[in-house]
């Protein structure tokens, strides 16, 4: 298992600042080139089914153009399946999607929509995409995600990072279980400067995905300074350096 852990930043807000006014500044591939330029290791767009934030052009420049890995969150529905199996980015992770919420509130309910996921899952996966879940870290989620095709698990770091007691705790047990599964573990939501060293100190986690604090350091000190801030916090905590 390799030590280093990545970061993959979230870019959704730039395109919820440029829609807020209109127009094409700021843009969302330019602040995706950035990001990549800075030394993010992936990039993360949700395409929303209300396209609240990144639209369709933005995720068809976005997967084709930048060179390094691509995470396309999305519903599990028909539409944005077709979608990622046109755009074919390098990982696709579904996410529980809800009109009214102001962002993600909460993991993907596999269990029950085992049947509903399993179908979808198998066309992302022929179309050589790599297919994460975003769940809570319960364990009858991560067997869940097994069963339906997935390889990859994103654990949702919410609770954790409101606080909740005994969150680290259910984190590093969701962690360790997905390895036993065979799942790469991935994680996000919420983490901050001050909250990630323990999370990344997780040794069975490879990547977290951060995008609203990112981006809102960065109106303070810039992207480039704000990545390697957070990319130096998570190597230090992996190497028990923190």
């Amino acid at each position: 298992m390799t030590n280093y852990i990545r970061l993959g930043v979230n870019i959704d807000h730039v395109a919820t600042l440029r829609n807020a006014r209109g127009g094409t500044h700021p843009d969302p591939f330019t602040i995706a080139q950035a990001c990549v330029a800075a030394g993010a290791d992936g990039i993360t767009i949700h395409l929303r089914e209300d396209r609240r934030h990144i639209r369709d052009a933005d995720a068809i420049k976005i997967c084709a153009e930048i060179p390094a890995p691509i995470n396309l969150e999305m519903a599990a529905t028909e539409e944005m399946t077709t979608i990622a199996c046109r755009l074919r980015p390098h990982g696709v992770c579904i996410v529980p999607e809800r009109r009214l919420e102001i962002t993600t509130e909460g993991g993907l309910d596999v269990v029950k929509f085992h049947a509903q996921l399993k179908p979808l899952i198998a066309r992302l996966n022929d179309s050589g995409i790599v297919v994460s879940l975003f769940i809570d870290p319960d364990l009858d989620q991560l067997e869940a995600a097994l069963e339906a095709g997935a390889a990859v698990v994103e654990l949702h770091t919410g609770a954790y990072a409101n606080h909740k007691a005994g969150e680290l705790a259910r984190l590093a047990n969701a962690a360790a279980f997905s390895n036993k599964l065979g799942l790469e573990c991935h994680a996000g939501h919420g983490l901050t400067y001050e909250n990630v060293t323990p999370v990344a100190a997780l040794p069975e986690i490879r990547e977290l995905n951060i995008g609203h604090y990112l981006m809102g350091e960065a109106l303070l000190v810039g992207l480039p300074q704000t990545i390697r801030h957070m990319q130096a916090l998570m190597a230090a905590a992996r190497s028990g350096g923190a």
